[in-house]
């Protein structure tokens, strides 16, 4: 079976942030802005895989910028919650790097796929 490292990658990613809004809950005693993270950052991973399924390669496109600006949504409340002192600057990085290697690569695949859409109409 074809890896599919996007796939694979966001769901590493959700589970990364499930276990920080475990952190951020029980031990830092956050709630809304780890709950604005938790929703965001597991809603890029069951976006992608929506699209697995998509009815045509506009719907395809569609779900991944969906997908796309929850990535970038789950950035935002990143930085917010390492500005608030809420996440240390170690802690910050690891997670920020795998946020922004999502949305790299969710743009570079948005875009290949545009250019074929557009080539084959």
């Amino acid at each position: 079976m074809k890896e599919n490292l996007l796939k694979d990658k966001s769901y590493r990613f959700a589970l990364r942030v499930i276990k920080a809004y475990k952190f951020l809950s029980q031990e830092q005693r956050e709630f809304v802005l780890s709950k604005q993270m938790l929703r965001s950052g597991t809603a890029i991973g069951a976006l992608i895989r929506e699209a697995e399924q998509a009815q045509s390669k506009a719907d395809f496109i569609s779900k991944l910028n969906i997908s796309l600006k929850e990535a970038n949504e789950t950035e935002y409340w990143l930085l917010l919650l390492k500005d608030s002192d809420y996440i240390d600057e170690k802690g910050f990085i690891s997670i920020h790097k795998d946020c922004v290697e999502l949305i790299r690569l969710l743009i570079s695949i948005i875009k290949t796929s545009k250019e074929k859409y557009v080539a084959k109409k």
